[in-house]
């Protein structure tokens, strides 16, 4: 079965959560948060958009986007922290509202992997004192709140990546650092994520994006949650975070997109990350999803894309915020730990054994990885090469500061 997961009103607040299950909603559960139908501005890299609140007609036009979204659910469960997770059948998820899915046949599984495709669970990183034998996981599997934000315009997306470009590229993979930056305005953000891109930064962009990311504006709180986004035109009119529309077609039945991550990182303590996989299918074309050791999460179908239907043409890993300048000061949202890169392992924020999929379908280390920030003094990035972590780099940084004003 699938579920759907319609949050409740909280604090004059919507959310939505969609959760496929493929078993029976009383044993595993996956849910996706839908996200709001707000776009990201181009330039190189995911954002959302900022502004002032819509008007009264458009929160309407949302919640009757939502009641359509909705369906009967066939079990309910709350979550911990307060999301609201309503189970449906697999074939009632989002994404099957779009005409060229009609008669579709779910892939239940990839054609192939990556060649030299090695998961690792998302743990505790070795050789730090552990605060709890835990893995990473989420939330709502403790028991099982998302957020539909006031549509808002946001510009003055600032990041600090690294990136490789100039070939054909099938894939990415990343074991991504997780901390909860702060956040100073509800209507910015900071995440972490992988690119997968396509096309120009202008109309015609396509981009597969996965991460996690802190949203109050998206989520109705301050947690640090799993999530993908998707576009085909740039950040205009098609695309969505998670399930909100048609595109993404989840299978899984553990992992939910949109959901909360824990444990989290804490400065000079133990550190956790989670590790994430994009691929092309080179028998179907379908692009997948892979969270940590052996989770298949779903695939965004092909034809969704343009220049994505062939292969990328740029990746890029890195961190993210939205300045707002709300004050007519850079914001002191923070990206990544809220630290410099220069403070390292514990203190700084880390992605680790980076590596693209090529056209043979094999994982491999990045080459002529370039870095690119637009103010170093705000957030920046260092990358470097060992053994066990093979690429990585530091990232993220505090906002404003005395060089940061």
């Amino acid at each position: 079965m699938a579920a759907h997961l319609l949050r409740r009103s909280w604090g004059g607040t919507i959310s939505l959560l969609i959760v496929i299950l493929l078993l029976s909603c009383c044993s595993q559960m996956t849910s996706a948060a839908a996200a709001p139908a707000s776009r990201k501005s181009g330039g190189g890299g995911g954002g959302s958009s900022s502004g002032t609140s819509m008007s009264q007609q458009n929160k309407l036009d949302v919640r009757q986007h939502l009641k359509r979204l909705n369906k009967p659910p066939l079990k309910t469960i709350k979550s911990p922290d307060g999301d609201i997770i309503d189970c449906v059948h697999i074939a009632h998820q989002p994404a099957f509202d779009h005409p060229l899915l009609k008669n579709h046949t779910i892939q239940t599984r990839p054609n192939f992997h990556p060649d030299g495709t090695k998961f690792e669970e998302s743990k505790r990183v070795s050789g730090q004192k552990a605060r709890s034998s835990k893995p990473i996981t989420q939330l709502w599997h403790l028991k099982g709140r998302s957020a539909q934000p006031d549509l808002v315009t946001q510009t003055g997306h600032q990041h600090a990546i690294v990136y490789v470009e100039g070939d054909k590229y099938y894939g990415a993979k990343a074991t991504i650092n997780v901390w909860e930056p702060k956040i100073q305005q509800p209507n910015e953000f900071s995440l972490s994520q992988i690119w997968i891109l396509g096309g120009t930064f202008g109309q015609d962009l396509n981009s597969i994006e996965a991460g996690w990311q802190v949203s109050p504006d998206l989520y109705g709180d301050n947690r640090t949650r799993l999530f993908t986004y998707w576009t085909s035109d740039a950040y205009q009119a098609t695309g969505c975070y998670n399930l909100l529309c048609t595109g993404f077609i989840q299978i899984n039945n553990e992992v939910s997109m949109g959901a909360s991550i824990f444990p989290i990182s804490g400065y000079r303590e133990s550190q956790y990350d989670i590790s994430l996989l994009v691929w092309k299918d080179p028998k179907e074309g379908n692009w997948w999803l892979q969270f940590g050791n052996d989770y298949v999460l779903g695939y965004w179908p092909g034809f969704l894309f343009s220049y994505l239907t062939d292969s990328a043409s740029m990746i890029e890993w890195g961190g993210e915020i939205v300045n707002s300048e709300s004050d007519e000061q850079h914001t002191t949202t923070q990206m990544g730990s809220g630290h410099f890169p220069e403070e390292g392992f514990g203190k700084a924020g880390y992605f680790r054994n980076i590596q693209i999929v090529d056209g043979s379908n094999s994982l491999r280390d990045p080459k002529g990885l370039g870095t690119f920030t637009e103010q170093s003094s705000c957030y920046n990035v260092h990358s470097g090469k060992s053994g066990d972590w093979g690429t990585y780099f530091f990232y993220g940084g505090p906002g404003r500061n005395p060089s940061c004003p």
